[in-house]
C-alpha cells in the first residue's frame, strides 16, 4: 500500500468535503476543505503565525502562494490585494480544486490555482508567501525554493514560515548560503514555535 501525503499529486482517498468557519483577512467566512490536503480541519498554526506577522501585500502585480493547500494564504492575498493576480501553486490537484471552489464562493476573481508547470516561465512575482512543505524532504524542499525564489522581482520580499523544531534556523542558513548575492534573509519574528523568515531580493 502506497502511503499518501498532502503533497501527493492525485490523492487516492475519498475527498470527504467539509465546511469550515475561518477568519480570512479579518472577516469570518465559510470555506471548503477535504481529506488528502494539508490541515483540512483548520488554518494551521504555522500559517496563522505567517499571516499575523507579514506586512500588507503589494497592491498589484503577481503574488505567489507556494504550496497553497486549500488556500488560506492565497485567499488572504487576493482579499487584501484585489487588483493583484494571486498564483496559488501546489502539486496536489485536490488542493487546487478547493482553492478554485473557495475563491468562487468568496467572490474572488483574481486567483489562479495552478500546478508548478502551469505557471508561465516569464512571470515574475512581487512577493512570495509560503508555509513550505518541510516534510517532502530537504532535497525536494531546496529544489522548490531554488526554482521559485529567483522569480521574485528586484526589491521585493519572500515570507516563509517554518517550525523551529523542523529546521527553521538551518533552512535560513542554507538560503543565505545558496543566494548570497541575490537575497538577504532575516528572522522577522518567532511565535508559537515557528520562525517567520523574510528574504529581501536585491
Amino acid at each position: 500500500m502506497v502511503t499518501e501525503h498532502y503533497f501527493s499529486e492525485m490523492p487516492a482517498s475519498d475527498a470527504k468535503l467539509r465546511q469550515l468557519r475561518v477568519r480570512i483577512a479579518g472577516r469570518e467566512v465559510e470555506v471548503t476543505t477535504a481529506s488528502g490536503v494539508f490541515s483540512p480541519e483548520r488554518i494551521d498554526v504555522g500559517t496563522q503565525v505567517l499571516l499575523a506577522n507579514t506586512p500588507a501585500p503589494p497592491p498589484g502585480g503577481n503574488l505567489l502562494d507556494l504550496g497553497c493547500g486549500w488556500g488560506p494564504i492565497a485567499l488572504t492575498l487576493a482579499t487584501e490585494s484585489p487588483h493583484a493576480t494571486v498564483w496559488a501553486v501546489d502539486v496536489n490537484e485536490r488542493a487546487l480544486d478547493l482553492v478554485r471552489r473557495n475563491a468562487e464562493s468568496l467572490g474572488l476573481t483574481n486567483i489562479t490555482a495552478a500546478t508548478p508547470d502551469q505557471v508561465p516561465d516569464d512571470i515574475r512575482f512581487m512577493t512570495v508567501w509560503s508555509n513550505p512543505p518541510i516534510r517532502v524532504g530537504k532535497n525536494e524542499l531546496h529544489a522548490m525554493l531554488e526554482r521559485w525564489l529567483p522569480r521574485l522581482d528586484h526589491d521585493t520580499e519572500a515570507w516563509l514560515v517554518v517550525a523551529k523544531n523542523l529546521g527553521a534556523d538551518s533552512l535560513q542558513r542554507w538560503l543565505q548560503g545558496r543566494f548570497p548575492d541575490e537575497f538577504t534573509f532575516v528572522r522577522a519574528s518567532t511565535n508559537k514555535g515557528f520562525r517567520v523568515l523574510r528574504g529581501r531580493r536585491r
